[in-house]
């Protein structure tokens, strides 16, 4: 397991953050960013009402942080990636978030939030489930009572797996091939092998190394942080979460 922990976050090298945008640009999908948003703000709001404060977990480039706070929620966020936070700074509205530089187990700005949130299966950038624990913990801090943490995480394709077999496909498109590899099954590490390809042909890789984590599973970190089960949807529009959903929205509550 040890090569897999010393893998370093893809997220810290400038030319990857230069391209994350056009890298994910069907995240940006307007509708796809305005679902997420609208369930964030509601969720916010309903706790903290017009003078809501969100905290954002591994921010990166403001994709939801920044309509976010045009919604009228107060943002922090938080990433350790410089070259990351660098892309978020120079777009409009950047001046509306509040930055910090830090890890999101431990790096705290603040106990009176009304919601934290890690989206994008974020939190499977924590390679062990000591730190995916620590994540927990440490959102906890941020929340007041009655506050709420939402993660956005896709289910293990395990079971998609012919016997032998430990590579599936995840995305297959002109502009990008993307395979997932199970590469330790005890410790629930897989590696995302990417290939982008520009419009002039020019093709960039990489892989990363991620720990996949199962929903049980995070309920029960939810618990170790003194956080209560809420909702868990199969998608941003509150669709019902079912044994054939590829991702799910997951809502825990701090008791009030």
């Amino acid at each position: 397991m040890s090569e897999w922990l010393a893998t370093p976050d893809a997220h810290l090298d400038p030319v990857v953050a230069a391209a994350y945008d056009s890298s994910t640009a069907s995240e940006f999908d307007p509708e796809v960013v305005e679902a997420a948003v609208t369930l964030l703000t509601e969720l916010a709001t309903e706790t903290g009402g017009p003078q809501a404060k969100a905290v954002e977990f591994a921010v990166g480039t403001g994709r939801l942080a920044l309509p976010l706070a045009s919604h009228g929620v107060a943002v922090h966020g938080i990433d350790q990636s410089e070259p990351m936070l660098d892309q978020l700074r120079s777009k409009p509205g950047a001046d509306r978030i509040t930055i910090a530089t830090g890890d999101m187990t431990d790096t705290t700005v603040g106990d009176d939030f009304d919601l934290a949130y890690l989206v994008y299966n974020t939190i499977n950038n924590l390679k062990t489930q000591n730190a995916q624990v620590a994540c927990f913990a440490n959102a906890s801090r941020h929340l007041r009572p009655g506050g709420r943490f939402v993660i956005e995480v896709g289910v293990p394709k395990l079971h998609r797996l012919s016997p032998g077999e430990t590579i599936r496909p995840f995305n297959v498109t002109p502009h990008h091939l993307g395979f997932d590899e199970y590469v330790d099954l005890v410790n629930q590490i897989s590696v995302s092998h990417h290939y982008h390809i520009s419009p002039d042909g020019r093709a960039r890789t990489s892989s990363p190394s991620f720990r996949y984590v199962w929903p049980s599973e995070l309920d029960l970190m939810a618990r170790l942080a003194g956080l209560e089960s809420e909702h868990r949807w199969g998608d941003w529009d509150r669709s019902p979460f079912t044994g054939d959903s590829p991702k799910h929205v997951s809502v825990w509550r701090k008791p009030a």
